[in-house]
């Protein structure tokens, strides 16, 4: 009996024995779901792979939900280290990628894609990145991108058409700050939502073939480039514009009436050009104008805008048109419009003031045409001091007083 129960206890110690030491055992780690040739190429690339990139995505890599292993389909690269080479195999390896971004890499090497990976791109973007910069044929061979952003990159092409050559499915193309040469493309493909080229060295003029972008261009910014000559009337056909930016270049000729059948246009912005003639009234009938911009044109005449229509706007600029003026009793002067009244023949009765946020002190309503000479003389007076014959007079008197306590005095003291 006693033996028994001795071996009961011993039975009993052992089990206690091996839970305790079971439980000691670190758990195993799950192997990672993603293909093991892409895990090779995400660790030369400098990006975690542990934890499963796929099981915890981050904001560098997505993966798709392929069995038995998983690939990469989006991948971000930022802030890259100097010695970060980006090897062939590699890849051929993230040939799965659809959408590539970079952002701050300008060490990084310009290396060929492999057709895989070239065919696969929906989205590529970059930002401060490649060192030699970028061509046109290499971006070219991008053919099925739907998004293209790049920015900060130096892009070697004789124009923006080489770029976008044998991309017929991009919808979005942003090409700024790219020191890009040459002119407008004169052949656009339908798909365009989203255009900006802003920043760059484009010339030439804005050919009539834009209008084959009246499906469904929403963004058009041509700014900052040495884009000249006139818009033709066939802009006016791009009926989806919302936002529209030509500011910064060499514009000339009168805004085309067909302007005024873009009704969905949001934001127009035409500063900085030499657009001339008479300001159009028909822009004050666009229903959704919010923010309209002409200032630093050559603009002539009186603005037909009135008070309601400046008051629907969020923004309003018209200064540094010099043969621009308002009328006086239908704006007052307290909107700060950056321009002078017009007298009685529609001219600018003086140069145009300098543009304040703060009101003027001197402000007390609405101008008037043909006091405005008189009452800028007042003014004048005011701050130049006494006229002359106000000091004339003031001297006479001190004198004469300064005589009669001369003789007083000379007086008693002959007595």
């Amino acid at each position: 009996m006693e033996l028994k129960i001795l071996s009961t206890l011993l039975f009993i110690l052992l089990l206690i024995s091996t839970t305790s030491t079971s439980s000691k055992t670190p758990p195993s780690i799950p192997k990672s779901t993603l293909d093991p040739k892409q895990i090779s190429a995400l660790q030369s690339l400098y990006l975690p792979v542990t934890p499963d990139p796929c099981l915890n995505p981050t904001n560098a890599t997505t993966c798709d939900s392929a069995s038995p292993f998983r690939h990469v389909t989006s991948l971000r690269l930022s802030n890259c280290s100097r010695d970060l080479q980006i090897s062939p195999t590699a890849l051929r390896a993230l040939s799965t990628v659809r959408s590539l971004s970079l952002s701050n890499c300008p060490s990084l090497p310009r290396v060929p894609l492999p057709l895989a990976l070239a065919s696969n791109l929906r989205s590529f973007a970059c930002a401060h990145a490649f060192s030699g910069g970028l061509t046109g044929v290499w971006l070219s061979r991008l053919a099925n991108l739907t998004d293209l952003t790049v920015s900060d990159v130096s892009i070697k092409a004789s124009g923006a058409s080489i770029v976008l050559s044998r991309m017929s499915a991009v919808r979005s193309v942003v090409l700024t700050r790219c020191n890009l040469t040459g002119s407008l493309p004169r052949h656009w493909h339908s798909n365009l939502t989203r255009i900006d080229f802003s920043d760059n060295r484009i010339a030439g003029t804005i050919h009539s073939s834009i209008s084959a972008l009246s499906g469904g261009l929403r963004f058009l910014n041509l700014s900052h480039n040495g884009i000249h000559g006139e818009i033709p009337d066939a802009f006016g056909e791009l009926v989806s514009l919302e936002n529209v930016s030509l500011a910064y270049n060499s514009l000339s000729g009168p805004i085309p009436e067909s302007v005024s059948g873009m009704s969905g246009l949001v934001h127009l912005d035409l500063s900085s050009n030499k657009f001339n003639g008479s300001m159009p009234r028909f822009l004050a009938d666009l229903p959704g104008l919010k923010h309209l911009n002409l200032e630093n044109n050559e603009f002539r005449g009186v603005i037909p805008f009135n008070v309601s229509f400046i008051k629907r706007l969020q923004v309003l600029k018209v200064g540094g048109n010099s043969g621009l003026c308002y009328n006086h009793t239908v704006l007052s002067s307290k909107l700060k419009l950056g321009i002078a009244p017009c007298d009685r023949d529609g001219f600018p009765v003086s140069p145009p003031p300098q543009r304040d946020d703060s009101p003027s002190p001197d402000d007390d309503g609405a101008d008037t045409s043909d006091g405005g000479g008189d009452g800028e003389a007042r003014k004048d007076e005011h701050r130049h001091g006494p006229s002359k014959l106000v000091l004339g007079v003031a001297i006479g008197l001190s004198s004469v007083v300064f005589l009669i306590i001369f003789f007083v005095l000379l007086s008693r003291c002959c007595r």
